[in-house]
């Protein structure tokens, strides 16, 4: 599975920016796709996750009910649509796939795409 992330910038805070990341390969083997987010100095953490089908979606607690996960299985895409953002979430953000059941630990992830990052001016 390759994943390819894009949509990151620089945004003032309070303002709004949708990341995108594309799957391809043998995307019908993995089970949830998220985001994770680093910034220098510090562990990448987990932003948010959404399962294959869309139905079960995860946040973390940092970012819930500013961010939101979406798919289209057509397009073999995931998004990330992140509103009223703060200077705090100024980050690498990485998208990632998982086979497995651990949705929201970075080990738990089997694939990565490079980062997009995004840059909140305060």
């Amino acid at each position: 599975v390759q994943l390819q992330a894009s949509g990151g910038g620089l945004v003032q805070a309070g303002g709004s920016l949708r990341l995108s990341c594309a799957a391809s390969g043998r995307t019908f083997s993995t089970k949830a796709m998220g985001w994770f987010r680093q910034t220098p100095g510090k562990e990448r953490e987990f932003v948010a996750t959404i399962s294959w089908s869309g139905s079960s979606t995860y946040y973390a607690d940092s970012v819930k009910g500013r961010f939101t996960i979406s798919r289209d299985n057509a397009k073999n895409t995931v998004y990330l649509e992140m509103n009223s953002l703060k200077f705090a979430d100024t980050a690498v953000y990485y998208c990632a796939a998982t086979q497995g059941s651990r949705w929201r630990e970075v080990s738990g992830m089997n694939y990565w795409g490079k980062g997009t990052l995004v840059t909140v001016s305060s």
